[in-house]
């Protein structure tokens, strides 16, 4: 008996991540010091250098945003007992469907073009997300193949009107025009990228606790998720559940691509998501899709993917690695090992015996 609260630690998904985020930082270390002809200097790169100027300390803050609001939607969909595979492709619609309100030259003030901008990504990528639900309910389409391939579907489409007959051609990046500047989100620390959607990525977080602890909504999200066959003894069915989980999903996805393009880049380029959908998947699993865990989460994940940015900057990591270092990390923060232990320490404490 007094074995039990020691083991139930170690079996927890909390211990778990922890071991699994360890376990990727050591294999880091291992990484670097094979793969760098100067260790040291690259191991001060990838730990410290994220933080060593506010223009890397506010960039390292602002990929935290847009991953804090992503991987919301990715865990809001997982908790509703769903699974939505199309975050990239949501990011990278939304971010369009934002540039075209904000350069259409409507005769609105930003105070109200931007949020209308917003709107009509979350607008956007709650249909993608929302349509993979219906299906679901619908059906019984499996929604991680719909909204895959949902997404997969629509971004070659994007890049064909960001490449071609929308791109800015002025210049040589593939892009649409820049917006001005009173249509830019406001910088928090210039001249980083960081801006006013870390704050709102905080406050989504702190809501969407709210959501999932508070509310009978967030009761029949929680029990749909963990124990769908459980929902009809408290009153519903899991199935109600899918359409808003999956539109909620795919709205915040494209609030992420509002916040890249508006906030990031200050214009829509091809290609700006760079895996920001798949890094989302990551971090809810790291957190085991509990909003307020997203915070540590998404602060180790954005660390250690700036830290092998740097590296490769500052110190001649190889691209290679620093690939193989975020790969890494997704395999092994994703991964649960510490039920095994649970599992293997009464044996090993009959051993002993």
């Amino acid at each position: 008996m007094k074995n039990r609260k020691p083991l139930s630690i170690i079996a927890s998904p909390v211990f778990s991540s922890f071991l699994a985020i360890g376990a990727a930082v050591l294999l880091t270390v291992i990484l670097i010091l094979i793969n760098s002809s100067n260790p040291g200097k690259t191991l001060r790169a990838f730990f410290l250098g994220p933080w060593s100027s506010p223009w890397f300390f506010g960039n390292t803050l602002d990929g935290i945003a847009l991953l804090l609001t992503a991987s919301l939607g990715a865990a809001i969909a997982f908790r509703g007992g769903t699974f939505n595979l199309g975050g990239e492709g949501q990011i990278y619609l939304g971010g369009l469907a934002a540039s075209v309100v904000l350069l259409a030259g409507l005769p609105l003030p930003p105070g109200i073009l931007l949020p209308f901008a917003a709107l009509v990504a979350m607008v956007i990528g709650g249909l993608m997300g929302g349509i993979s639900g219906l299906l679901k309910k619908l059906s019984g389409a499996n929604e991680l193949i719909t909204s895959f391939l949902f997404s997969s579907a629509l971004i070659p489409l994007a890049d064909y009107l960001i490449t071609g007959p929308w791109r800015d051609s002025t210049g040589n990046l593939l892009a649409l025009p820049a917006f001005s500047k009173e249509f830019l989100l406001t910088r928090l620390l210039p001249p980083s990228n960081l801006s006013v959607s870390f704050i709102f990525a905080l406050l989504l977080v702190f809501a969407g606790h709210l959501f999932i602890s508070r509310t009978s909504w967030g009761y029949q999200f929680r029990i749909s998720g963990a124990v769908p066959n459980f929902a009809r003894f408290g009153g519903f069915e899991s199935e109600k559940v899918w359409i808003p989980a999956m539109t909620a999903s795919g709205a915040l996805s494209a609030l992420a691509g509002f916040f890249a393009v508006a906030g990031t880049y200050g214009r829509c380029h091809a290609g700006f998501s760079g895996g920001l959908g798949w890094s989302a998947v990551a971090v809810a699993l790291i957190a085991g899709n509990k909003p307020l865990a997203l915070l540590p989460a998404a602060l180790i994940y954005g660390w250690l993917k700036s830290g092998s940015d740097f590296a490769l900057l500052a110190a001649g990591l190889h691209l290679e690695t620093s690939s193989f270092i975020q790969a890494a990390v997704l395999l092994l923060a994703t991964a649960r090992f510490a039920p095994l232990l649970g599992r293997c320490m009464p044996a090993l404490g009959r051993k002993k015996l």
